[in-house]
């Protein structure tokens, strides 16, 4: 059996994968970003957004190539270490700009290591495609809820005698790595 595609369903098909290439570049900026931001690099952090980008964070307005200077002094004021989850995303995409709404879970472990602060709230983006890059053009986080817990447990023998990784703040962290192996030394543990 011969199938051929008619001109309309490979039409169908190539606005199909450029719809999921969109998608997939649209979330990898957002992702790079939290990333950047829990590592404390600016450089991955300044690739998600275009120069003339903008985020605010409450009252608190940077231009895209500012934010990451401010983002990592702001954590290191109020965390040991943290990680910024994206959840639940959903994006609209009309030609070269893109309205994205990611949900964002934060957990900061504060200096003491003995409280950790939960934050949720959502990344509200429009990004825009120059260059064949999409990256955020105007951010605007909101903040959801915020409560603190307990994180004594990260102190106490229990956990410190299992010797778990615990995430640097730097390009020393195993996840820049490449390749990957078991052999390295870890660069922190609790």
């Amino acid at each position: 059996m011969t199938s051929s595609l008619t001109s309309s369903s490979l039409e169908s098909l190539q606005k199909d994968v450029r719809y999921l290439m969109d998608r997939t570049e649209i979330l990898d900026s957002i992702s790079r970003h939290a990333r950047g931001c829990d590592r404390h690099d600016v450089d991955l952090i300044t690739s998600a957004y275009h120069g003339d980008g903008v985020d605010e964070h409450g009252h608190a307005v940077n231009s895209g190539p500012d934010y990451g200077e401010w983002a990592n002094r702001t954590h290191a004021e109020t965390s040991r270490v943290h990680t910024h989850n994206i959840t639940t995303h959903s994006c609209e995409i009309d030609g070269d700009t893109a309205h994205a709404e990611s949900y964002v879970l934060v957990v900061l472990i504060g200096p003491d290591t003995k409280s950790a602060q939960f934050i949720t709230g959502r990344y509200l983006d429009r990004l825009e495609r120059r260059d064949d890059q999409w990256r955020i053009v105007v951010r605007r986080s909101t903040v959801e809820g915020m409560f603190i817990g307990d994180a004594r447990v990260l102190q106490s023998p229990f956990f410190t005698e299992k010797g778990y990784l615990v995430g640097t703040r730097n390009r020393d962290d195993l996840s820049y790595e490449r390749p990957l192996s078991i052999d390295t030394p870890a660069p922190a543990r609790w």
